[in-house]
């Protein structure tokens, strides 16, 4: 490593990759630093997306992909299902391992330099804007400069704090996450699952996104306050013992998933944050794999304009901002607002929804359909549910 960049990216996920390469193409000297000894490890995700969303982004390669599924089932809590096909809009089941290391390696072949083992545990600044970080890396401390500094690192972001920026979630804008890989397993890999109801997933649902026919991810989502009694890992446990009894774990993984609007600020002199450390989560689904991207490259993109003009200051980078909430931030404060809604429908509520649904012929059934009918008292949030999902 150098002792200075144009643009230093912290954290090789969706974001930082996509920040990366983005600047990199650009001509931007790039630095792309990992905490982690390999890139794409551990996957912290259910590594579900959109065919059409990805495709906007990057041209899918075949071996990102697990599985390829044509709808969603929603099952209530009292057991009835409710089939939404997607009606050739199809989704992927991604190997995140595969695929973070593959947008890694796109940005090193547009010239970026990757460090893995990279532990960013500080910002340096001057006047008031950042102006690099201090990292440890193989048992040795650098101070690398930098004219921009993009940080990607996840919901824990260290460097927006590290900045002053405002980065805490209240408990219930925070996703309380478990997921196991399974095998030796029985389930139809055409559709993802999602269950609901008190007894199952408090503030949340299960999910199941398969990747074959003996093979899948299941994993939870709590909100923070329905934790206090009892854990993400009881609810995740009772469930596999109950559906999966003779299943083999491959891989567990826990953490934290920001549920809320997107950062009041996500910008300082010198810096900006991406994906994750920006709270940038569709907050209804808590999927954040394609929004990561986008912000990302947008954040890479805005740092060479800024480097061009040879300014750097909150006022040049507000760009990135900007461009992100009119795009998408907007989408997800209306989510949020319909998120806070849902949160308190209760077993009733989801067995009559699954009741109405039925009625419904299966080539009408959408998810915005699922929820506006969730919210059929709430006007004012359905409007937002209709300009959310039709941009």
């Amino acid at each position: 490593m150098r002792s200075d960049y144009d643009c230093i990216v912290v954290g090789a996920g969706p974001a930082g990759s996509m920040a990366a390469e983005a600047a990199a193409r650009k001509g931007l000297r790039t630095l792309l630093l990992e905490k982690d000894r390999e890139i794409g490890v551990p996957v912290r995700c259910a590594e579900g997306v959109g065919e059409r969303e990805l495709t906007e982004l990057v041209q899918p390669r075949e071996r990102w992909v697990a599985n390829v599924v044509q709808g969603a089932v929603l099952i209530a809590p009292n057991g009835k299902e409710v089939v939404i096909e997607g009606n050739g809009d199809r989704g992927l089941v991604l190997d995140r391992k595969i695929f973070d290391y593959d947008l890694a390696a796109m940005a090193a072949a547009h010239g970026a330099e990757i460090a893995t083992k990279a532990y960013v545990f500080d910002v340096l600044r001057t006047d008031g804007r950042v102006t690099g970080v201090r990292v440890q890396h193989l048992g040795r401390t650098h101070d690398i400069r930098a004219r921009v500094v993009i940080g990607a690192d996840g919901v824990e972001s260290r460097v927006g704090r590290f900045a002053g920026l405002h980065t805490a979630l209240k408990l219930r804008n925070l996703g309380s996450c478990l997921q196991v890989t399974l095998a030796n397993i029985r389930v139809d890999p055409r559709y993802v699952y999602a269950y609901f109801g008190e007894a199952v997933a408090p503030g949340g649902y299960l999910w199941i996104f398969p990747k074959s026919e003996t093979e899948a991810n299941v994993g939870i989502g709590i909100l923070g306050p329905y934790t206090k009694q009892r854990s993400a890992m009881r609810y995740l446990d009772d469930f596999l013992r109950r559906r999966f009894p003779h299943a083999a774990v491959l891989y567990t993984v826990a953490g934290c998933v920001p549920v809320a609007k997107t950062l009041k600020k996500i910008i300082a002199p010198g810096l900006m944050l991406a994906g994750d450390a920006a709270h940038q989560v569709n907050p209804v689904t808590g999927g954040g794999i394609i929004t990561a991207m986008f912000a990302g490259r947008l954040a890479g993109n805005v740092a060479a304009k800024a480097i061009a003009a040879n300014d750097v200051s909150e006022n040049m980078l507000n760009e990135y901002a900007r461009e992100w909430h009119r795009q998408v931030g907007q989408k997800h404060e209306r989510l949020y607002r319909v998120k806070e809604s849902i949160i308190k429908l209760r077993d009733a509520d989801f067995n009559r929804l699954a009741e109405i649904m039925q009625d419904i012929p299966p080539e009408e059934r959408t998810l915005l359909t699922v929820l506006k009918k969730a919210l059929m008292r709430k006007p004012a949030l359905i409007l937002d549910l209709v300009r959310a999902f039709m941009g």
